[in-house]
């Protein structure tokens, strides 16, 4: 991919294993934007579709060594029912080969559905306030 360029305007749908594979991968790099892959088996729907659409390019200038990664708005589909939003950085060579959103419609559905969508750092501030509740 071109760094020069603005991020590619794809939206990609996943699965659960591939979100967590990506989750995976980016603590294992270190990169800035992820989910603690614990919440993700704990709290995506298994059979869940998630979406990622990049939003800009994104390095670590403090190391040079981990590659330019895309920082992508991430929509994940939850086990209990909903929708969480957070951001995820993904190397150009693992968000290439994702399969493409191809339908109009279901990108509009998308879009609707991260437009509600609690971000995740609100979501668990919400869960947790719950479980105070006798």
């Amino acid at each position: 991919m071109d760094f020069d360029q603005p991020p590619p305007r794809e939206l990609k749908v996943i699965d659960s294993a591939s979100l967590f594979r990506l989750e995976e991968r980016a603590r294992h790099l270190g990169l800035s934007r992820r989910l603690d892959p614990a919440w993700v088996r704990a709290n995506a729907a298994p059979d869940g579709a998630h979406y990622l659409w990049p939003a800009l390019w994104h390095s670590l200038s403090h190391r040079p060594d981990v590659p330019r990664q895309l920082r992508c708005e991430l929509l994940v589909t939850l086990r209990a029912g909903g929708h969480v939003t957070s951001l995820l950085d993904v190397l150009p060579d693992d968000f290439t080969p994702l399969p493409k959103v191809t339908s109009r419609e279901e990108g509009m559905q998308v879009g609707q559905l991260s437009g509600h969508a609690a971000p995740v750092r609100e979501w668990l501030l919400r869960e947790d306030e719950g479980s105070d509740i006798p």
